[in-house]
């Protein structure tokens, strides 16, 4: 049986689906239906990246995990290209004024998105810890309609569970959506040398309509060399 808009408040009752799987669906099925996607697929070495976690948990004082990087990347990424930021209204697109970045929460209610507000101003410190309560307030059912609302990019990180890649569907609010892959440990040549080297596939999502290939190539240029060079995102 085909499932259409209109069709989820019933289907729920039989599947016992929760409000929020609900409108989950609902979103997930218009994104899939109005966004023509294309995909970008790369490998990034984020072996300093990881080195530099437990130094800046002992500096800072604060858990920093591998999302506070990407969200914090992906932030300085779009400030720089700001046209990831983009949405389709009518026959124009609308850049947001705003970089609010949302991460991806497995639940107890379904997966749910709280979003980080003006993450291009902040820094790696204040970002682990919004990033940390949100996390908490989401797992908790405490998140309020103020934490999920405005996201202007998106990311999803599957590395945890093991997946070493695959492909995010953009949320409908926005038009660009990260996902991240699990680090993998592979030998690979630097400066003549054959040297271990820790890995993570990342593949980015983009609405066709809003972004061309080339600029958003750039974008994910931009953001591969944030998180392979990390002593940027500790600066900014």
């Amino acid at each position: 049986m085909e499932l259409t808009l209109e069709d989820p408040p019933i289907a729920a009752a039989h599947a016992g689906l929760t409000r929020i799987q609900r409108l989950i669906a609902q979103r997930m099925l218009l994104s899939k239906r109005t966004k023509p996607c294309f995909y970008l697929e790369s490998k990034v070495d984020v072996t300093d990246l990881m080195a530099l976690r437990p130094t800046l948990r002992k500096s800072l004082g604060i858990r920093v995990t591998s999302n506070t990087f990407f969200i914090h990347a992906l932030a300085l990424a779009a400030k720089e290209f700001p046209m990831m930021l983009g949405k389709l209204c009518g026959e124009h697109i609308s850049i947001a004024q705003t970089i609010n970045v949302g991460f991806a929460v497995n639940s107890t209610q379904g997966l749910v998105v709280p979003v980080i507000k003006d993450a291009d101003k902040k820094n790696l410190a204040q970002i682990a810890n919004e990033e940390e309560l949100l996390t908490v307030n989401a797992r908790s059912n405490k998140l309020t309609l103020a934490d999920i609302e405005g996201e202007t990019i998106a990311l999803s990180n599957l590395g945890v569970y093991g997946v070493d890649s695959f492909f995010g569907i953009v949320p409908p609010p926005t038009s660009t959506i990260l996902a991240v892959g699990n680090v993998i440990h592979a030998a690979v040549p630097l400066d003549g040398e054959i040297v271990p080297r820790k890995i993570m596939s990342l593949t980015l999502a983009v609405d066709g309509r809003v972004v061309g290939e080339v600029y958003a190539a750039r974008f994910f240029d931009c953001l591969k060399d944030l998180l392979q060079n990390p002593q940027k995102l500790t600066l900014a």
